[in-house]
Formats: structure tokens, C-alpha cells, sequence
């Protein structure tokens, strides 16, 4: 195993000293890159783009090729593993995600089967080796997944929601059917996230973009106990090194405490909450990843500086700090402004770092 360059980033998750905070960003490769809609107007649409392993492999490269990131996450979409298992995805202009086959019937239900990622997402597993291969050790490759709650919100309802009635009606009068679907992705997640980190990726990400919208209880039932389900079952070594991971709940920030509680090495945290509020309640159980409002970066460098200061000011002396935006960044992003935030994460975070 040849040595990373630049391994910040997966020593901060790990909580061990370094020099500066690590930075990288979600959806770092994505519309706000020119070079990035030139690509995927080369590969016709999304999906496309998706599954061509050298297309995907361009697009992670291109906001490192830009930006002085500490991290690449591969190129991809939550939803291969639905796609995988048959739903049929397509994208339509401007619509978002939709499923052919979404699951209306308690029989597609009781079908669904944990695709094998080695052969129904091979596509992923060969964009993953072919980035880390030209990635060439200069800084990790982050994999990852959608969580089971957050797949499933799209697989029930055959595509994005507003107001999640689809979801929420199976989970009150159905609950045995919904946690049939969960237990089905969880095993596909760990299976897929698995065949990711075998592939060379070097940390895994579970996205739970819509565990937020729960309630107390069903969060904790519907969302979290099969999060902990994947953690456990993750590989936490592959070729001798260890392999972190991070679990992100967008507006998860009230149930920080439970989140931190089930293995997972890292938690993502919005922009809703104070990031040093949260490091006080989680204490030195994980590292904590966030959290800038991506809206900050609509304004102007001084104020971004400013605002990225905030962020590390709160989080304070030490370890344990990958910073991040709070959710994806926007398409209508300037890149000159993302460059001034990653400048100032690694300008600003010395101080609060051993040298």
C-alpha cells in the first residue's frame, strides 16, 4: 500500500493531530463547474455520466484539479442501489429522479432482493478503482451511499417529495412493510459501501438527507437503527489502513447524541446548528464534519472569510474538524467563491492546530 500525500483528512476523522482543518465539499463536482456541464452535456444525461466509469472519473478530478481540496468523493448518485434492484430510474429535465417501477404493491415489496454490487453496480466498483488509480495517492477517495430511509423515501413515492405524505402513510398504517424495504437497504447499502471500500475507497459517507423530516420516535425506529445496522457491518480495515466513516443527517442536529452513539466515526452536521455546541455534547466520541451554510458562498470573499472564521472559531482548539458546507453546494454558485472558502479554511484553521 503506497502512502497518501496528504492523509488530513482521514486523520481528522480518526480525531489524531494536524496541521490545519481539512476541507472538502458535498456535491464538489457538480453544475457550478463549467467543466463540469461540458462533461455531462458529452454524456448526454446524468444517469449516463453515472455509470461511465472514465466520465465519472473526470468529473471527481475536476473541482481537485481547481481547488486545493483535502478529499475527492466519488462520482455518483444515492439512487444506483434502487436502480439496481430493478425500479428502473430515470431522470427527466428539471423533474429530478423518478423510478419506472417505484413500490405501490405489497408484492414488489416483498421482491426486492440486495442486489450484488460487484455485478449489478460493477460500473461503480470501476469508477471507484479507476479514481483512486488516477487520484495517483495524492489525497483519499470518499465513497457512499444513501441511508435505507432515505432510498426508500424516493423507491415508495417513484420519485422526490414536498411533504413526504407517501413515506409517512406506509410508516403509520404499514410499518412491517416499510421496515421490510429498510432491512432490504441497509444490507444493500453495507454490501455496496463494502464492495466500495474494496475497490480502493478510503472513507465512506452515509447520506441521510431526509431522516430529518421523522419524528422523534419514528427517526430513531425507521432511520437510525438501520444506520447502526450498516456501521456494524462496515469494514473498518482494508489493506492495512483504516477505513473511517461519517453519517450525515440533514436536520439531524436534535438527535446528535443518538447519531454519535452508533459507531460511525464521524458525524455531518447542517448548517442549523452551532458546531462547538455540538462538539460539547458529543465530547470526543467522533469527529464532526460541517457546517457552513452553502448560501454563504452567494456573497463575497471577505464575507465568506468571515463567516468560514465563525465556523472554526466555534469548533475550536484541536482535532477532530473536517470542514464542510451543511449540505451540497448549489449550482448557482460562483467557483471563485468556493475557492476563497477552501483558502481560508486552510489560512484560518493553523491556529487552532499544533505545529
Amino acid at each position: 500500500m503506497s502512502k497518501l500525500k496528504n492523509d488530513t483528512f482521514l486523520r481528522a476523522l480518526l480525531r489524531q493531530p494536524t496541521e490545519y482543518t481539512p476541507v472538502w465539499m458535498m456535491r464538489q463536482a457538480g453544475r457550478y463547474l463549467p467543466e463540469y456541464n461540458q462533461t455531462r452535456s458529452r454524456a448526454k444525461d446524468f444517469l449516463s455520466l453515472c455509470k461511465n466509469p472514465d466520465l465519472a472519473t473526470e468529473a471527481t478530478l475536476q473541482p481537485l484539479d481547481r481547488f486545493p481540496l483535502d478529499a475527492a468523493i466519488l462520482f455518483s448518485d444515492i439512487l444506483t442501489i434502487p436502480d439496481a434492484m430493478g425500479l428502473g430510474l430515470y431522470f427527466s429535465t428539471g423533474e429530478g429522479p423518478k423510478f419506472e417501477r417505484p413500490l405501490h404493491n405489497e408484492r414488489g415489496i416483498r421482491d426486492l432482493v440486495v442486489p450484488d454490487p460487484n455485478v449489478h453496480l460493477r460500473y461503480v466498483m470501476d469508477a471507484v478503482s479507476q479514481i483512486r488509480k488516477a487520484l495517483n495517492n495524492e489525497v483519499p477517495l470518499i465513497g457512499f451511499s444513501g441511508s435505507p430511509f432515505t432510498l426508500a423515501c424516493y423507491m415508495v413515492k417513484g420519485g422526490s417529495s414536498t411533504d413526504f405524505a407517501t413515506i409517512k402513510t406506509m410508516l403509520y398504517q404499514r410499518p412491517d412493510l416499510l421496515h421490510h424495504i429498510l432491512d432490504v437497504n441497509a444490507r444493500a447499502v453495507t454490501a455496496y459501501l463494502n464492495a466500495q471500500i474494496e475497490a480502493g475507497a478510503q472513507a465512506v459517507m452515509i447520506f441521510d438527507t431526509w431522516g430529518g423530516v421523522l419524528s422523534h420516535a419514528a427517526y430513531h425506529e425507521f432511520s437510525l437503527a438501520y444506520l447502526k445496522q450498516i456501521v456494524d457491518g462496515l469494514k473498518r480495515e482494508h489493506d492495512g489502513a483504516k477505513i473511517p466513516s461519517i453519517v450525515y443527517t440533514k436536520g439531524g442536529g436534535l438527535w446528535l447524541e443518538s447519531i454519535a452513539a452508533i459507531g460511525c466515526n464521524a458525524v455531518g452536521l447542517d448548517w442549523t446548528i452551532d458546531i462547538g455546541e455540538a462538539r460539547h455534547r458529543v465530547g470526543d466520541k467522533v469527529a464532526l464534519q460541517g457546517n457552513l451554510d452553502p448560501a454563504v458562498l452567494f456573497s463575497n470573499p471577505d464575507t465568506i472569510r468571515a463567516e468560514v472564521g465563525k465556523v472554526l472559531h466555534s469548533y475550536g482548539w484541536g482535532n477532530g474538524h473536517v470542514f464542510n458546507l451543511g449540505h451540497g453546494i448549489s449550482q448557482f454558485t460562483l467557483p471563485e467563491n468556493a475557492a476563497a472558502m477552501v483558502a481560508a479554511v486552510h489560512e484560518l484553521s493553523r491556529q487552532y492546530h499544533c505545529h
